[in-house]
């Protein structure tokens, strides 16, 4: 089922509900389909992967259509499906064996969500959470940091201060009771705090930031370490899921620059500007073999602090491209 769609003005909630529930899969994929883009976000955010969310949501999707009959309708529809995608997240979490990490650089799981689809949010789902959703809850670094949580924490702090749920209906859900849910949340808070890069939050580009990643591009088109080395903070981090390799400090990330990638041959790199997770990003294409012609190879995300550049993460994934709605070779 396509998670892009609207629900078509003039339209008989009510009806479509009762038609769905007689079996008309027409009725309940108009219900539905103006939900599933937030539901995605949602899935993201508590399994960190944008392939996972897209798993977990077919598959709320399919338990939301079987338990239709369920829906008793005295809480808005949106409410019940967060329900359905909450505990279909835990049971995935559970059976991949997905236990805490203690540092947020062993994600190997982690992948960026796409600024252009965080704009399609419909007006079904413009409510307080889907703006928070898209303004200050999906800084990669916090996604990362939520991998840290065990998944009922991680429920637990997503549904009290992302959803703004009550506790009540957060200690249902997660079949427990409100002071248990409120220690889990106090225990969230706590190892989220200790967390590196969370003050980095997604924000739109100053033009003086635009300057800071204008200046990146083209020292790396340049082959020009030093300019590039200038334009990193001293305690840069580079990581690049899902090798578990954390390289950290200038000097350090300007030398793997200076020699790895194309052997240093960074003209040969081509750099296209996107965003991911409310931050700049750079799709890099590398020649494919001894032409010229550069083929999609991995997407780098940065967050910025001033005039440099904090945090680098890399992903080596070309399958990425796609959902980026970038070419597969160079423009």
């Amino acid at each position: 089922m396509s998670i892009t769609g609207k629900l078509e003005p003039g339209l008989d909630v009510n009806r479509l509900l009762a038609d769905a529930r007689a079996g008309d899969g027409d009725a309940f994929q108009a219900l539905v389909v103006p939900h599933l883009r937030a539901m995605h976000l949602h899935c993201y955010r508590m399994l960190g992967s944008y392939a996972d969310a897209e798993e977990a949501v077919q598959e709320a999707t399919v338990r939301a259509w079987r338990g239709l009959g369920g829906y008793q309708g005295t809480s808005p529809l949106r409410h019940w499906l967060y329900r359905i995608a909450t505990t279909t997240c835990l049971k995935m979490i559970n059976r991949r064996g997905r236990d805490p990490l203690a540092s947020a650089a062993g994600v190997a799981w982690l992948q960026p969500y796409p600024d252009a689809l965080l704009d399609r949010l419909s007006d079904a789902d413009t409510d307080p959470a889907a703006v928070v959703e898209r303004r200050e809850s999906v800084a990669l670094a916090f996604v990362a940091a939520l991998q840290l949580l065990p998944a009922t924490q991680r429920a637990a702090l997503i549904l009290r201060e992302v959803l703004s749920w009550p506790a009540r209906e957060v200690a249902d859900l997660l079949d427990t009771t409100v002071p248990a849910v409120n220690s889990a949340l106090q225990r969230a808070r706590a190892t989220l705090a200790s967390a590196p890069a969370l003050d980095t939050g997604p924000r739109p580009l100053s033009p003086h930031e635009q300057r800071v990643l204008d200046g990146f591009l083209r020292a790396w088109h340049a082959c020009d370490i030093p300019a590039l080395a200038a334009l990193l903070r001293d305690d840069v981090t580079l990581t690049m899921p899902p090798q578990a390799i954390q390289i950290v400090g200038r000097d350090a990330v300007a030398g793997f620059f200076a020699t790895v990638p194309a052997n240093g041959r960074l003209d040969r790199i081509r750099l296209v500007v996107t965003r991911a997770n409310g931050h700049p990003a750079l799709a890099a294409y590398l020649p494919d073999g001894g032409d010229w012609e550069c083929r999609g190879y991995g997407i780098m995300v940065l967050t910025l602090a001033g005039d440099q550049v904090a945090t680098i993460v890399g992903f080596p994934d070309a399958d990425l491209f796609p959902l980026f709605e970038l070419p597969a070779t160079a423009p």
